[in-house]
C-alpha cells in the first residue's frame, strides 16, 4: 500500500470511530471498549460496539464466537456510572455470557458476582472472572446473530462509502 492509501484508510477508520462514539461514552469508557475488542479478537471472537438490541437497550460490546456463543460486555467507566445504571440485568436475555469491563482502578467488590469481570485499558484486557454460561433459546440466538451481522455489514459499508449508508449503523 502506498502512503496515500494508508492515510485514506486511516481517515476512514477515524471517521467511523467518530460516528460510533456518539458523545455518550467517556474517554475512559472508549478506552475500555477498545481493550475489550482486542481481548475478544485474541480469543477468536468478532465484536461490535454500541449495538441496539431488540429490547431497545444498547450493548456496549457484543461478541460472537466461532461456535455462535454471544457475549455482552457492559463497560463501566466509574463507580458513579455503575451506581446510576441498573439496566445491566436486561442484557442477560440476549447473551450466553455477560461481563462487566472496568479499568484497573475500579472498586470491583461492588460488581455482581453472577456477571463475569474484565479489566481493560486502551491496549488490551484480561478476564478475571468468567460467568456461568446461560444458553440462549435458538430463536433469540438467531435474532441477535442477524442483528449483529447487519450492524457489522452496515459499518463495513460505511467505511467504503461514508455518504452512501447514513443511518444504517444500528
Amino acid at each position: 500500500m502506498g502512503d496515500d492509501t494508508v492515510s485514506i484508510h486511516q481517515w476512514r477508520i477515524e471517521a467511523l470511530a467518530l460516528r460510533l462514539a456518539d458523545g455518550r461514552q467517556s474517554p475512559t469508557a472508549l478506552k475500555i471498549q477498545r481493550g475489550v475488542g482486542r481481548l475478544m479478537a485474541g480469543l477468536g471472537q468478532v465484536s461490535v460496539t454500541e449495538l441496539t438490541l431488540a429490547s431497545g437497550r444498547r450493548a456496549d460490546v457484543i461478541a460472537l464466537s466461532p461456535n455462535g456463543d454471544i457475549t455482552i460486555v457492559e463497560v463501566k467507566s466509574s463507580l458513579a456510572d455503575f451506581r446510576a445504571d441498573t439496566k445491566w440485568r436486561d442484557y442477560q436475555a440476549f447473551c450466553d455470557y455477560l461481563f462487566f469491563a472496568v479499568a484497573d482502578d475500579f472498586p470491583i467488590e461492588v460488581l455482581p458476582e453472577e456477571a463475569g469481570l474484565i479489566v481493560a485499558d486502551a491496549y488490551g484486557a484480561a478476564i478475571l472472572h468468567a460467568p456461568e454460561r446461560t444458553p440462549l433459546a435458538a430463536a433469540r440466538r438467531k435474532a441477535v446473530t442477524i442483528r449483529f451481522a447487519q450492524a457489522a455489514a452496515a459499518r463495513l459499508h460505511s467505511l467504503t462509502d461514508p455518504e452512501g449508508a447514513p443511518g444504517t449503523l444500528l
